[in-house]
Protein backbone atom coordinates (compact mmCIF):
# COMPACT_ATOMS: atom_id res chain seq x y z
CA UNK A 1 0.00 0.00 0.00
CA UNK A 2 1.29 3.45 -0.90
CA UNK A 3 -0.19 6.87 -1.54
CA UNK A 4 -0.16 6.45 -5.32
CA UNK A 5 -2.27 3.29 -5.16
CA UNK A 6 -4.80 4.92 -2.83
CA UNK A 7 -5.08 7.95 -5.10
CA UNK A 8 -5.31 5.59 -8.07
CA UNK A 9 -8.36 3.75 -6.81
CA UNK A 10 -10.08 6.99 -5.77
CA UNK A 11 -9.43 8.51 -9.20
CA UNK A 12 -10.70 5.37 -10.97
CA UNK A 13 -13.90 5.45 -8.93
CA UNK A 14 -14.37 9.13 -9.65
CA UNK A 15 -14.30 8.43 -13.38
CA UNK A 16 -16.57 5.40 -13.02
CA UNK A 17 -19.18 7.32 -11.01
CA UNK A 18 -19.25 9.98 -13.73
CA UNK A 19 -19.80 7.47 -16.54
CA UNK A 20 -22.10 5.03 -14.73
CA UNK A 21 -24.37 4.01 -17.58
CA UNK A 22 -26.00 0.56 -17.00
CA UNK A 23 -24.84 -0.88 -20.36
CA UNK A 24 -21.23 0.02 -19.43
CA UNK A 25 -21.18 -1.39 -15.91
CA UNK A 26 -18.99 -4.40 -16.79
CA UNK A 27 -16.41 -2.21 -18.52
CA UNK A 28 -16.34 0.27 -15.63
CA UNK A 29 -15.99 -2.51 -13.08
CA UNK A 30 -12.96 -3.86 -14.92
CA UNK A 31 -11.28 -0.45 -14.83
CA UNK A 32 -11.89 -0.02 -11.12
CA UNK A 33 -10.84 -3.62 -10.45
CA UNK A 34 -7.42 -2.94 -11.97
CA UNK A 35 -6.83 -0.03 -9.59
CA UNK A 36 -8.20 -2.06 -6.68
CA UNK A 37 -5.77 -4.89 -7.43
CA UNK A 38 -2.86 -2.44 -7.38
CA UNK A 39 -4.01 -1.14 -4.01
CA UNK A 40 -4.50 -4.55 -2.44
CA UNK A 41 -1.27 -6.05 -3.77
CA UNK A 42 0.88 -3.64 -1.78
CA UNK A 43 2.39 -4.46 1.64
CA UNK A 44 0.27 -4.08 4.74
CA UNK A 45 1.15 -1.14 7.01
CA UNK A 46 3.44 -1.87 9.94
CA UNK A 47 1.79 -2.59 13.26
CA UNK A 48 3.64 0.26 14.92
CA UNK A 49 2.64 2.75 12.24
CA UNK A 50 2.92 6.44 13.05
CA UNK A 51 -0.26 8.58 12.93
CA UNK A 52 0.31 9.52 9.28
CA UNK A 53 0.70 5.87 8.27
CA UNK A 54 -2.41 5.01 10.25
CA UNK A 55 -4.33 7.73 8.40
CA UNK A 56 -3.11 6.42 5.06
CA UNK A 57 -4.15 2.90 6.05
CA UNK A 58 -7.62 4.23 6.97
CA UNK A 59 -7.94 5.94 3.58
CA UNK A 60 -6.79 2.77 1.85
CA UNK A 61 -9.33 0.63 3.69
CA UNK A 62 -12.13 3.05 2.84
CA UNK A 63 -11.01 3.27 -0.78
CA UNK A 64 -10.93 -0.52 -1.03
CA UNK A 65 -14.39 -0.74 0.51
CA UNK A 66 -15.72 1.81 -1.98
CA UNK A 67 -14.19 -0.14 -4.85
CA UNK A 68 -15.50 -3.52 -3.67
CA UNK A 69 -19.00 -2.08 -3.28
CA UNK A 70 -18.76 -0.94 -6.88
CA UNK A 71 -17.15 -3.97 -8.55
CA UNK A 72 -18.43 -6.99 -6.60
CA UNK A 73 -21.51 -8.60 -8.06
CA UNK A 74 -24.54 -8.51 -5.75
CA UNK A 75 -28.27 -9.28 -5.97
CA UNK A 76 -30.19 -6.75 -8.11
CA UNK A 77 -32.10 -5.39 -5.11
CA UNK A 78 -28.75 -4.43 -3.53
CA UNK A 79 -27.41 -2.52 -6.54
CA UNK A 80 -28.65 0.94 -5.58
CA UNK A 81 -27.85 0.71 -1.83
CA UNK A 82 -24.36 -0.54 -2.65
CA UNK A 83 -23.79 2.28 -5.12
CA UNK A 84 -24.72 4.91 -2.53
CA UNK A 85 -22.54 3.14 0.04
CA UNK A 86 -19.66 3.24 -2.45
CA UNK A 87 -20.13 6.97 -2.97
CA UNK A 88 -20.06 7.54 0.78
CA UNK A 89 -16.97 5.37 1.36
CA UNK A 90 -15.22 7.23 -1.46
CA UNK A 91 -15.95 10.54 0.24
CA UNK A 92 -14.83 9.23 3.64
CA UNK A 93 -11.57 8.01 2.09
CA UNK A 94 -10.89 11.52 0.81
CA UNK A 95 -11.63 12.94 4.24
CA UNK A 96 -9.06 10.57 5.76
CA UNK A 97 -6.50 11.33 3.06
CA UNK A 98 -6.80 15.12 3.11
CA UNK A 99 -4.67 15.59 6.21
CA UNK A 100 -1.76 13.97 4.33
CA UNK A 101 -1.80 16.37 1.36
CA UNK A 102 1.46 18.03 2.45
CA UNK A 103 3.21 14.72 3.18
CA UNK A 104 3.00 13.16 -0.27
CA UNK A 105 2.96 14.83 -3.69
CA UNK A 106 0.52 12.31 -5.16
CA UNK A 107 -1.98 13.18 -2.46
CA UNK A 108 -1.28 16.90 -2.78
CA UNK A 109 -1.92 16.79 -6.52
CA UNK A 110 -5.16 14.86 -6.02
CA UNK A 111 -6.55 17.77 -3.98
CA UNK A 112 -5.42 20.52 -6.38
CA UNK A 113 -6.07 21.53 -9.97
CA UNK A 114 -3.17 20.99 -12.40
CA UNK A 115 -2.13 24.66 -12.40
CA UNK A 116 -1.08 24.22 -8.75
CA UNK A 117 0.81 20.93 -9.06
CA UNK A 118 4.19 22.66 -9.28
CA UNK A 119 3.59 24.90 -6.26
CA UNK A 120 1.45 22.93 -3.86
CA UNK A 121 3.09 24.54 -0.83
CA UNK A 122 1.44 27.85 -1.75
CA UNK A 123 -1.98 26.32 -1.05
CA UNK A 124 -0.96 25.75 2.59
CA UNK A 125 0.73 28.93 3.85
CA UNK A 126 1.13 29.62 7.58
CA UNK A 127 -2.21 30.48 9.15
CA UNK A 128 -2.42 33.91 10.83
CA UNK A 129 -3.30 33.92 14.52
CA UNK A 130 -7.03 33.80 15.18
CA UNK A 131 -7.95 32.78 11.62
CA UNK A 132 -9.92 29.54 11.22
CA UNK A 133 -9.30 27.58 8.03
CA UNK A 134 -9.80 24.06 6.76
CA UNK A 135 -12.70 21.68 7.23
CA UNK A 136 -15.67 22.20 9.55
CA UNK A 137 -18.57 19.84 10.10
CA UNK A 138 -21.86 19.89 11.98
CA UNK A 139 -23.79 16.63 12.15
CA UNK A 140 -22.27 13.19 11.75
CA UNK A 141 -23.06 9.55 11.19
CA UNK A 142 -25.46 9.43 14.13
CA UNK A 143 -27.92 11.77 12.40
CA UNK A 144 -27.18 10.65 8.84
CA UNK A 145 -25.01 13.68 8.18
CA UNK A 146 -28.02 16.00 8.25
CA UNK A 147 -26.03 19.02 9.38
CA UNK A 148 -23.59 20.79 7.09
CA UNK A 149 -19.96 20.72 6.04
CA UNK A 150 -17.92 23.83 5.33
CA UNK A 151 -14.48 24.44 3.90
CA UNK A 152 -12.29 27.52 4.19
CA UNK A 153 -9.20 27.52 1.94
CA UNK A 154 -5.99 27.32 3.95
CA UNK A 155 -4.80 30.55 2.31
CA UNK A 156 -7.86 32.47 3.47
CA UNK A 157 -7.16 35.91 4.98
CA UNK A 158 -9.88 38.19 6.38
CA UNK A 159 -8.44 41.30 4.73
CA UNK A 160 -10.66 40.73 1.69
CA UNK A 161 -14.05 39.21 0.96
CA UNK A 162 -14.08 35.69 -0.53
CA UNK A 163 -16.56 34.11 -2.97
CA UNK A 164 -18.68 31.18 -1.84
CA UNK A 165 -19.98 28.03 -3.51
CA UNK A 166 -23.10 26.44 -1.96
CA UNK A 167 -23.26 22.84 -3.22
CA UNK A 168 -26.43 20.75 -2.81
CA UNK A 169 -26.31 16.95 -2.77
CA UNK A 170 -28.66 14.65 -4.65
CA UNK A 171 -31.62 12.76 -3.19
CA UNK A 172 -30.60 10.43 -0.37
CA UNK A 173 -27.19 12.09 -0.02
CA UNK A 174 -25.72 14.48 2.52
CA UNK A 175 -23.46 17.49 2.58
CA UNK A 176 -20.70 15.74 4.49
CA UNK A 177 -20.03 13.52 1.46
CA UNK A 178 -20.95 15.96 -1.31
CA UNK A 179 -18.41 18.53 -0.08
CA UNK A 180 -15.66 16.45 -1.70
CA UNK A 181 -17.26 16.88 -5.13
CA UNK A 182 -16.16 20.53 -5.01
CA UNK A 183 -13.25 20.76 -2.57
CA UNK A 184 -10.43 20.42 -5.12
CA UNK A 185 -11.73 23.33 -7.18
CA UNK A 186 -12.71 25.52 -4.21
CA UNK A 187 -9.25 25.04 -2.70
CA UNK A 188 -7.46 25.78 -5.96
CA UNK A 189 -9.54 28.76 -7.06
CA UNK A 190 -9.92 30.39 -3.64
CA UNK A 191 -13.60 29.80 -2.84
CA UNK A 192 -15.25 29.08 0.48
CA UNK A 193 -17.45 26.01 0.16
CA UNK A 194 -20.68 25.16 1.96
CA UNK A 195 -22.28 21.72 1.54
CA UNK A 196 -25.47 21.58 3.62
CA UNK A 197 -27.68 18.55 4.07
CA UNK A 198 -31.38 18.72 3.29
CA UNK A 199 -33.76 18.60 6.23
CA UNK A 200 -35.27 15.34 4.99
CA UNK A 201 -33.98 12.70 2.61
CA UNK A 202 -34.16 15.24 -0.21
CA UNK A 203 -34.74 18.95 -0.74
CA UNK A 204 -38.07 20.56 0.06
CA UNK A 205 -39.51 21.33 -3.38
CA UNK A 206 -42.54 19.09 -2.79
CA UNK A 207 -43.97 20.72 0.34
CA UNK A 208 -43.23 23.57 2.77
CA UNK A 209 -39.82 24.94 1.82
CA UNK A 210 -38.11 24.28 5.15
CA UNK A 211 -34.70 24.06 3.51
CA UNK A 212 -34.92 27.70 2.40
CA UNK A 213 -35.04 28.80 6.04
CA UNK A 214 -32.10 26.58 6.95
CA UNK A 215 -30.01 27.84 4.04
CA UNK A 216 -30.62 31.47 4.91
CA UNK A 217 -29.74 30.82 8.54
CA UNK A 218 -26.55 29.00 7.56
CA UNK A 219 -25.42 31.79 5.25
CA UNK A 220 -26.00 34.37 7.99
CA UNK A 221 -24.09 32.24 10.51
CA UNK A 222 -21.12 31.85 8.17
CA UNK A 223 -21.05 35.54 7.26
CA UNK A 224 -20.68 36.39 10.95
CA UNK A 225 -17.51 34.26 11.17
CA UNK A 226 -15.81 34.57 7.78
CA UNK A 227 -15.67 37.40 5.31
CA UNK A 228 -17.91 36.38 2.42
CA UNK A 229 -18.45 38.43 -0.74
CA UNK A 230 -22.25 38.63 -0.86
CA UNK A 231 -22.13 39.54 -4.56
CA UNK A 232 -20.33 36.31 -5.45
CA UNK A 233 -22.35 33.46 -3.94
CA UNK A 234 -23.00 30.59 -6.37
CA UNK A 235 -25.70 27.98 -5.81
CA UNK A 236 -25.16 24.61 -7.46
CA UNK A 237 -26.48 21.09 -7.03
CA UNK A 238 -26.74 17.56 -8.38
CA UNK A 239 -29.95 15.72 -9.35
CA UNK A 240 -32.55 16.68 -6.71
CA UNK A 241 -30.01 19.26 -5.58
CA UNK A 242 -29.99 20.63 -9.13
CA UNK A 243 -33.78 20.69 -9.17
CA UNK A 244 -33.76 22.58 -5.88
CA UNK A 245 -31.07 24.95 -7.16
CA UNK A 246 -33.56 26.22 -9.74
CA UNK A 247 -36.56 26.01 -7.40
CA UNK A 248 -34.94 27.94 -4.54
CA UNK A 249 -32.44 29.97 -6.53
CA UNK A 250 -35.19 31.60 -8.61
CA UNK A 251 -37.51 32.18 -5.65
CA UNK A 252 -38.40 35.64 -4.41
CA UNK A 253 -35.72 36.89 -2.06
CA UNK A 254 -33.00 34.58 -3.35
CA UNK A 255 -29.53 35.76 -2.34
CA UNK A 256 -27.53 33.94 -5.01
CA UNK A 257 -25.72 35.70 -7.83
CA UNK A 258 -25.87 32.72 -10.19
CA UNK A 259 -27.08 29.12 -10.42
CA UNK A 260 -25.37 25.98 -11.73
CA UNK A 261 -27.72 22.96 -11.64
CA UNK A 262 -26.61 19.58 -12.93
CA UNK A 263 -28.62 16.43 -13.75
CA UNK A 264 -31.79 17.96 -12.32
CA UNK A 265 -35.09 19.13 -13.76
CA UNK A 266 -37.08 22.34 -13.95
CA UNK A 267 -39.80 21.45 -11.43
CA UNK A 268 -43.34 22.18 -12.73
CA UNK A 269 -43.95 24.47 -9.76
CA UNK A 270 -41.53 26.96 -11.37
CA UNK A 271 -44.12 27.55 -14.08
CA UNK A 272 -46.78 28.75 -11.63
CA UNK A 273 -44.91 30.31 -8.68
CA UNK A 274 -43.33 33.23 -10.53
CA UNK A 275 -39.88 31.70 -10.77
CA UNK A 276 -39.75 31.80 -14.56
CA UNK A 277 -40.54 35.52 -14.51
CA UNK A 278 -37.72 36.03 -12.01
CA UNK A 279 -35.36 34.06 -14.25
CA UNK A 280 -34.97 37.04 -16.58
CA UNK A 281 -31.37 38.17 -16.45
CA UNK A 282 -30.34 35.43 -14.01
CA UNK A 283 -27.06 33.72 -14.93
CA UNK A 284 -27.65 29.95 -15.10
CA UNK A 285 -25.11 27.28 -16.04
CA UNK A 286 -27.30 24.27 -16.88
CA UNK A 287 -25.62 20.88 -17.30
CA UNK A 288 -26.99 17.49 -18.26
CA UNK A 289 -25.72 14.18 -19.56
CA UNK A 290 -26.95 12.74 -22.84
CA UNK A 291 -26.74 9.31 -21.17
CA UNK A 292 -28.71 10.30 -18.07
CA UNK A 293 -30.80 7.23 -17.20
CA UNK A 294 -32.86 8.87 -14.43
CA UNK A 295 -33.83 12.23 -15.91
CA UNK A 296 -33.70 11.87 -19.73
CA UNK A 297 -31.84 14.64 -21.51
CA UNK A 298 -35.10 15.71 -23.20
CA UNK A 299 -36.10 17.23 -19.84
CA UNK A 300 -32.97 19.38 -19.84
CA UNK A 301 -33.62 20.50 -23.40
CA UNK A 302 -37.17 21.49 -22.43
CA UNK A 303 -35.81 23.41 -19.43
CA UNK A 304 -33.32 25.16 -21.69
CA UNK A 305 -36.11 26.29 -24.01
CA UNK A 306 -38.25 27.60 -21.14
CA UNK A 307 -35.37 29.42 -19.43
CA UNK A 308 -34.18 30.99 -22.68
CA UNK A 309 -37.73 32.13 -23.44
CA UNK A 310 -37.94 33.59 -19.93
CA UNK A 311 -34.82 35.66 -20.60
CA UNK A 312 -32.31 33.88 -18.37
CA UNK A 313 -28.63 34.35 -19.15
CA UNK A 314 -28.22 30.69 -19.93
CA UNK A 315 -25.08 28.65 -20.51
CA UNK A 316 -26.24 25.18 -21.57
CA UNK A 317 -23.86 22.22 -21.44
CA UNK A 318 -25.01 18.84 -22.74
CA UNK A 319 -22.30 16.24 -22.21
CA UNK A 320 -22.42 13.32 -24.63
CA UNK A 321 -20.72 10.75 -22.37
CA UNK A 322 -22.20 11.80 -19.04
CA UNK A 323 -24.68 9.58 -17.20
CA UNK A 324 -26.71 10.64 -14.14
CA UNK A 325 -23.77 12.09 -12.26
CA UNK A 326 -21.87 15.24 -11.46
CA UNK A 327 -19.18 16.07 -14.07
CA UNK A 328 -16.16 17.06 -11.97
CA UNK A 329 -14.38 18.50 -15.00
CA UNK A 330 -17.08 21.18 -15.25
CA UNK A 331 -16.28 22.67 -11.83
CA UNK A 332 -13.35 24.75 -13.03
CA UNK A 333 -15.33 25.87 -16.09
CA UNK A 334 -18.24 26.90 -13.87
CA UNK A 335 -15.94 28.97 -11.68
CA UNK A 336 -14.36 30.59 -14.75
CA UNK A 337 -17.85 31.47 -16.02
CA UNK A 338 -18.96 32.70 -12.61
CA UNK A 339 -15.82 34.77 -12.07
CA UNK A 340 -16.49 36.75 -15.23
CA UNK A 341 -20.04 37.77 -14.27
CA UNK A 342 -19.26 40.46 -11.66
CA UNK A 343 -22.88 40.67 -10.57
CA UNK A 344 -24.52 41.91 -7.38
CA UNK A 345 -26.78 39.47 -5.48
CA UNK A 346 -30.40 39.37 -6.57
CA UNK A 347 -32.83 41.33 -4.43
Amino acid sequence: MNAESVVGVLSALERAFRELDPPRISELRQTVSASLAALESGPEPAGDADPADARLAEAAALGARAAHLFVDVAPPDQAIPRFFASLSAHARAQAALYALRGRDKAIGRYFALPEWHGRLHQLDPPTPDGVRVGLFESGGAADGGRGFSFYVPERYVPSRAWPLVVALHGGGGNGRDFLWTWLREARSRGYLLLAPSSHGSTWSFLGPDVDAVRLRSLLDWLAERWRIDASRVLLTGLSDGGTYTLFHGLAAGSHFAALAPGAGVLHPANLTNGNLERARGTPIYLMHGARDWLFPVALARAARALLEKAGARLEYRELADLAHAWPREENARILDWFGELHLAPRA
